[in-house]
This record gives structure tokens, C-alpha cells and sequence, in this order.
């Protein structure tokens, strides 16, 4: 309750920007803020059609849908004008795409970020934050690089502002259970074609989160925020067998198939793909604190921002010893996962898109 009422003070009567608005993320992002009764939302995002639709959704509620491409840092000057926060969610984030168009994604992730970094500047924006990914974390590929370095960009345009100008942080979540490219979308149409559902690695575990929780994180992170900082939601780990195994359960019997006649194929992981999720390394361990439900990893160059107090209430510790990596957490039970999914609604979220009749 305390923290709902600390976000409702916080968001009321601002004006907001979100980058990437008709996103998995932005779109709840959105949707949640809008709770908190802001004087106005500006929605930015580069497709077209879940823009409009996203129109569609907020008509008359005070807020404002525009095209435009985190690129184009005109647009995005014109867009901050006046706001006074900026929550930027637009990204490349599929890792095999990201591979075949790395100076696309470097475009868009990297000179993105820059160009909003810049908008806020001239504009007077008070708060940014940037939402990033496990990824980021000992990157094996152009898509976590790129998102580690939108971190290093964000924490450095804080030694900048010389004691004013906008409050920049990031926000670290590992896998959206149920978003777009997920394993959840890509299971659950294999388990409507009657399977076999493909498992790269028996072994292979995962951080999860539902939609919503990533949404509060990131407004959270907004409040919270001092300047430089990358906060880490303490998640629940899974094994993505386990997962597998309880979607056939869910799913099966909705499309009339019998559970015991679909098979799990394991393929084998793909190049440079982890058997585990690290959402934050040993080198950042020393410079964290725990919170009550996240981690907040402060700048490495702490000289750099010594106008900065870096204090919030409910630390639990200042000196961490372990790096947050899924093979060194205790995975959930099956039949806790099974709660969780049932719960907090995680296959509803895409039974649009799979409807429950039937094979294809």
C-alpha cells in the first residue's frame, strides 16, 4: 500500500513520455501509469498498427499517441518539450536479429538512447530511465552489448549535469513471462499443434517475471531513482523443463489433446545462448545494496558522482557476496510454478493470439 501511495504522489499530475509505448513493456507501462492519474501521456512508438490500437485504448483519457523512431532525435527533442519524465522502452531485443543487423541495432539501442539522453537535456526532463536486460550481464552477443552500453550511457549523462538536469537510471529484469519472442508464445502454439514442444537444455534455467511485475519495477525505479543506478527485481528462478512440463498440463485439455501425447524434443542450445540468467555480475556485487524486492547496483566511478547520496529505506545489506545467476538460485517446485502461472494469469495474456480450438 505505502508503495502504491509513494508512485500515486509521484506520478500525479506529470507528464510522461514513453518511448516504445506499444510495446510488451510499454504498453503495460502505460496502462499502469495511467492509473496514477498523470496530466498527460505522450505514447511514442515506430508500429503503426499497436499504435493505433493503443489510441484506440486511451481515447479521451488524456493521452496523446505519436509515430516516431528513437532515431530521430528531432522528433524526440519536439516530444520531451515541457515533460518531466522520460521512460524509454523502445529497443531491439530479439538476440539471433540482432546478430544479422548489428549496426541497425546499434542505430536503435545505442544512438537511442543517446538521442533521448539529449532530448531530456535540452528539455528539462527531471527523471529518464532506461529499461534494460539480464543481457546486459557478461554480454555474448550484439543485442546485450548494445543494452550494456545504453546503461554506461544513461549512468554517465549523470556526471554531466553538474548538480542539475534530469535523475538517470536503469532498470534490469530478466525474462517477461508471456512477452513477445518469449518461450511461453512459442510453447504454447507448440502445444495447439498437437507438439512435440522444443527444449534446447534440460538444464537450462531462467529468471521469470510476469508483464505487470516488469511494468512496477520500472515505475518503481522511477521514484527511487538518486542517478546512475541499475535496479534489479528479485525474481523467482525457473527450470525451463519445469515449465514446459506445466504448460502441456495447463494446455493440453483446452485443446482437446490428451497431455501424455505431447513430447519434449531437446534441440540443443543455440550458439552463444547461456544455460543460465545473470542479472548481476561478481565486479558488480562490491558496489550494491539489497532492498526489500530489488538490488540496486551504483556506479563504479563513485568519485565521479560524489554529489550523489545514494540511501534509501528498507536496505537489507550493503555488503553483498554473491552474484545473482539462475544456476545458483533454488528454482521454484513444480507445483508452486504451476500456482504462479495460474495465478498471476500468464497464458491468458496470449490466448488471443493461440484461441483454444483445436489444431491448425
Amino acid at each position: 500500500m505505502r508503495e502504491m501511495e509513494t508512485m500515486e504522489k509521484f506520478f500525479t499530475g506529470s507528464k510522461v513520455l514513453i518511448t516504445g509505448s506499444a510495446g510488451t513493456i510499454g504498453s503495460v507501462v502505460a496502462r499502469q501509469l495511467h492509473a496514477f492519474r498523470p496530466a498527460e501521456l505522450r505514447l511514442m512508438d515506430n508500429n503503426e498498427t499497436d499504435l493505433f490500437l493503443q489510441m484506440e485504448r486511451f481515447r479521451n483519457n488524456g493521452a496523446h499517441c505519436f509515430l516516431g523512431d528513437v532515431r530521430d532525435g528531432d522528433k524526440l527533442n519536439k516530444l520531451a518539450e515541457g515533460a518531466d519524465i522520460i521512460i524509454h522502452c523502445a529497443a531491439f531485443k530479439h538476440v539471433i536479429l540482432s546478430e544479422y543487423n548489428p549496426f541497425d541495432v546499434a542505430q536503435t539501442n545505442i544512438y537511442g538512447v543517446e538521442n533521448v539522453i539529449r532530448a531530456a537535456r535540452s528539455a528539462g526532463v527531471k527523471h529518464v530511465i532506461f529499461t534494460s536486460s539480464d543481457k546486459a550481464v557478461n554480454p555474448t552477443n550484439v543485442m546485450g552489448t548494445s543494452k550494456l552500453m545504453g546503461e554506461r550511457l544513461i549512468t554517465a549523462a549523470n556526471a554531466l549535469k553538474n548538480g542539475k538536469g534530469a535523475v538517470m537510471s536503469s532498470s534490469r529484469f530478466g525474462n517477461v513471462i508471456g512477452s513477445r519472442g518469449s518461450v511461453v508464445p512459442l510453447f504454447m502454439k507448440q502445444i495447439r499443434q498437437g507438439g512435440p514442444v522444443t527444449l534446447t537444455d534440460r538444464r537450462m534455467t531462467r529468471f521469470v517475471m510476469t508483464i505487470p511485475e516488469a511494468a512496477r519495477l520500472v515505475l518503481k525505479a522511477v521514484c527511487l531513482s538518486r542517478g546512475g543506478e541499475v535496479f534489479v527485481t528479485k525474481m523467482p528462478v525457473v527450470r525451463i523443463s519445469d515449465l514446459a512440463e506445466i504448460m502441456i498440463e495447463i494446455l493440453a485439455p483446452r485443446y482437446g489433446l490428451n497431455p501424455s501425447e505431447i513430447g519434449i524434443v531437446e534441440t540443443g542450445a543455440k550458439p552463444g545462448e547461456k544455460l543460465y540468467e545473470e542479472l548481476m555480475s561478481q565486479e558488480e556485487v562490491s558496489r550494491s545494496l539489497e532492498l526489500g524486492d530489488m538490488f540496486v547496483i551504483t556506479p563504479a566511478f563513485k568519485s565521479i558522482y560524489q554529489s550523489i547520496d545514494y540511501s534509501y529505506e528498507d536496505v537489507i545489506s550493503t555488503k553483498l557476496k554473491r552474484s545473482y545467476v539462475s544456476a545458483t538460485e533454488r528454482p521454484m517446485a513444480k507445483a508452486a510454478l504451476k500456482r504462479y502461472i495460474l495465478e498471476k494469469k500468464v497464458l491468458e495474456t496470449m490466448e488471443g493470439e493461440f484461441p483454444a480450438v483445436g489444431r491448425e
